[in-house]
């Protein structure tokens, strides 16, 4: 796997609000805000850019709605925003994909002639997943930083759930296995942006 020079970073939704899990119910993954944590250092270290994206929600009870304190950073990754030796941005949503926010995503990436996105954050088959789908359908080559994810339990129609694990897997072969991204390890990618 080659990680490019100036790789961007795309770190999403990595807010106090997923933290309240009597909202959002059984989390997967309890590595996965070391793995981020990880790849900012190495991101930042190597003078790489970075994209931290933050999901304002528009609903009323969300954790994760405007003027909340959930809407924040999680502290870990607010601590280490402003400190790498590369571009930073941060990009504000109401919506899943993080190339419908404001700045736009997409026109800040080609203006800055990037092509190659690595993706980490909250939720793997939700925010992350749409953020991956779409930047492979805008022609960006896009890696999942798979155990840099993680999701929660989900009920759908007809009375079916599935728990955090088996939606993560369903959505890195629907992402890997239809083209969309290379979903691979957090070392994977550590050891190739090293």
């Amino acid at each position: 796997m080659d990680i490019a020079e100036n790789a961007a970073l795309v770190v999403v939704d990595v807010q106090k609000g997923f933290e309240e899990l009597g909202f959002w119910g059984t989390r997967n993954n309890p590595a996965a805000d070391d793995n981020i944590a990880a790849l900012i250092d190495v991101w930042q270290s190597t003078g790489r850019p970075v994209v931290f994206v933050r999901h304002d929600s528009v609903k009323p009870g969300s954790p994760l709605r405007t003027g909340y304190d959930g809407n924040g950073f999680k502290e870990y990754v607010e601590r280490r925003r402003g400190k790498g030796g590369g571009a930073e941005l941060l990009v504000t949503k109401s919506v899943n994909s993080a190339f419908l926010g404001t700045p736009d995503l997409g026109a800040w990436l080609r203006a800055a002639g990037i092509s190659q996105l690595v993706l980490a954050g909250i939720q793997t088959n939700m925010c992350v997943e749409t953020t991956a789908r779409m930047g492979g359908n805008l022609g960006f080559e896009v890696v999942v930083a798979f155990d840099a994810t993680y999701t929660f339990g989900l009920e759908g129609p007809f009375g079916w759930r599935q728990g955090a694990d088996e939606l993560a897997r369903a959505s890195a072969v629907s992402l890997h296995g239809g083209g969309f991204a290379d979903v691979v390890t957090t070392e994977d990618v550590l050891s190739a942006a090293k």
